[in-house]
């Protein structure tokens, strides 16, 4: 006879399987065992099916919590120092406020609720506490209006679980990143009065939308090349050259990502490598010029080339409000600074030191002249005249020539 224990994978296996079992229970098998043995797998085969077709929902976390009430004789007054105020117990009570990811941490250790109904996640585990990072501390408000979390009520009280999500979106662990950005380094180029948790929110959703966003090229060590930045540079003589920038290094491996900075960020551009060798390089764009969008994109690409090789665990974050003119070499310590290694390979790419020098542009900065030199390296008069702004400390030199408001609408 042909044995009926088969997988059950469709309706008509399980009618099948449904009739042996009646047909079995029916019989005498007691002195049967190979009866016994089809009854128990048919059974057995049965139950994982219908588990896959009718899960058993997980009991409701509001119910739970009044049968452990009801068990541990506790009333809503008990509750205050488990889930924060008297408003807060009623209103969870009532359903009118969902429970946060440290409510349900607290209702876990002293109600002893099983993690997976609160979490209302089948096998779902609460995370442990990080003593290092106050979640409240992010500016919620302002990552919610600009959709990087979900817009909801009480946002403080779900600090955690929303950053926490954020960061499942960057691949990183949550201790990674802050780690990194307090870190002191030689290379650190940041002002003294920036939020740090506002600057690793605006890092976790840059790496986020490169994680989100793959490329078809990997990156490699010896993608950036003379002729790499010599292409690259020509391509600001078009109206378009910061779109084709963007095309340009996205075809060789690179992230170019446009995000807005935070308040009290004070931020210009980033430069980093993921864990996986991904390049990114992201920039605020908070002055829409052409010349500070050649210079902050050529700065941070210095650092791709510079520093930033496989394995290195390290994110450079700019200001560049802070350069100062000043050798790359600490004369007294024979330290190198890498942000001013930086700032000179950017300018020596922009406009080779020889035919700068030679120039002497920033002597008599006429337009005219301003437009010829542009004419014969190829490149566009606002990185010109950008670098003699600087060079004479004078801002309102050559206005017309910087192009202001050029850069923000080609990544929008």
């Amino acid at each position: 006879m042909e044995s009926s224990i088969r997988p059950i994978r469709t309706e008509e296996d399980h009618k099948v399987a449904l009739s042996r079992i009646k047909v079995l229970m029916d019989a005498d098998i007691e002195k049967d065992a190979l009866k016994k043995n089809e009854l128990d797998i048919l059974g057995d085969l049965v139950a994982h099916y219908e588990a896959q077709l009718f899960p058993i929902d997980l009991p409701n976390s509001i119910d739970a919590i009044r049968f452990r009430m009801e068990q541990e004789g506790l009333s809503s007054r008990d509750l205050i120092p488990i889930i924060g105020s008297r408003s807060k117990v009623s209103e969870v009570l009532s359903g009118k406020r969902n429970l946060s990811l440290k409510m349900i941490r607290s209702l876990h250790e002293h109600l002893k609720i099983p993690a997976e109904v609160l979490l209302k996640e089948p096998g779902g585990a609460i995370p442990q506490p990080n003593q290092f990072i106050d979640w409240s501390k992010f500016p919620l408000v302002e990552m919610a209006n600009r959709e990087w979390i979900p817009k909801k009520k009480n946002l403080k009280d779900h600090a955690e679980e929303l950053i926490r999500h954020l960061i499942e979106r960057t691949g990183l662990s949550p201790d990674a990143l802050p780690e990194i950005l307090c870190r002191e380094n030689s290379g650190s180029r940041q002002n003294a009065k920036v939020d740090v948790y506002a600057l690793q929110a605006w890092c976790y959703e840059l790496i986020a939308r490169a994680k989100e966003s793959p490329l078809t090229v990997s990156y490699s060590d010896n993608v950036i090349t003379p002729e790499f930045t010599q292409n690259l540079v020509r391509l600001s003589w078009s109206d378009n050259g910061p779109r084709l920038a963007k095309d340009y290094l996205e075809s060789r491996g690179i992230h170019l990502i446009w995000l807005p900075h935070l308040p009290r960020t004070h931020l210009d551009g980033v430069a980093l490598r993921l864990s996986d060798g991904i390049a990114v390089i992201g920039l605020t764009l908070r002055y829409d010029r052409l010349d500070n969008f050649w210079f902050c994109l050529f700065h941070e690409l210095a650092h791709l080339a510079l520093h930033l090789k496989s394995g290195t665990n390290e994110v450079f974050v700019d200001d560049l409000s802070l350069r100062r003119v000043s050798a790359s070499v600490d004369n007294k310590h024979g330290t190198v600074d890498k942000e001013l290694q930086a700032d000179e390979w950017a300018q020596n790419a922009l406009i080779p030191e020889e035919t700068w020098d030679r120039s002497k542009i920033w002597e008599k900065p006429t337009p005219s002249a301003v437009t010829t030199l542009a004419h014969q390296l190829e490149i566009h008069p606002a990185i010109i005249a950008g670098r003699i702004r600087r060079k004479r400390g004078n801002y309102r030199l050559l206005t017309h020539y910087v192009g202001a408001g050029l850069v923000r609408s080609q990544f929008c």
